[in-house]
């Protein structure tokens, strides 16, 4: 699991400590950024009259979804979860996670943008959605980011052939 915090091995009986160091990894800063964008983005929709136009019902999907996914991979990484399920590949995990976030909030995005209009007649209603895009489209980056980090913890990049060669044929 190279590139991903929390290297110490874990035994499935003990119980879940919290990795400090998290925090400061590329992953979990992204994880957060993500938590936190992504939260702006369904609360700024849901204030807003979204229940009027089916558009930002498909954004307000995306982005609580992948919200609450967000949370429980964060709290999944942030106790040392994923090494006491340690028959799941979760580099492998995380990157499909993260390049379907990345697609689906490039939908999400391009909707939501498509559908603000200026001429709104509530202005708070254009003011959020407009803000909204513009979240949104920072949280893709965020998830792209993410998606590259994720391959590169998945293929192992960053670590000497040595390595990478006695864990692949052990």
């Amino acid at each position: 699991m190279a590139g991903l915090p929390g290297a110490r091995s874990a035994s499935p009986g003990s119980p879940p400590t919290l990795d400090g160091s998290f925090f400061l990894s590329p992953l979990g800063g992204l994880m957060c950024a993500q938590a936190v964008l992504g939260l702006l983005v369904w609360s700024l929709i849901a204030a807003t009259t979204y229940h009027l136009h089916a558009a930002y019902g498909w954004v307000m999907f995306v982005s609580l979804f992948f919200w609450i996914l967000t949370l429980l991979f964060f709290v999944t990484y942030l106790l040392q979860l994923h090494q006491k399920f340690y028959m799941v590949p979760w580099p492998l995990v995380l990157m499909i996670y993260n390049a379907v976030a990345t697609v689906l909030y490039i939908t999400a995005f391009v909707t939501c943008a498509a559908a603000v209009q200026p001429t709104s007649w509530r202005q708070w209603d254009y003011n959020r959605r407009a803000a909204a895009s513009f979240f949104a489209c920072v949280t893709m980056i965020t998830y792209g980011v993410s998606t590259f980090f994720s391959f590169r913890a998945w293929k192992g990049l960053g670590s000497n052939a040595a390595t990478s060669q006695v864990s692949d044929h052990a």
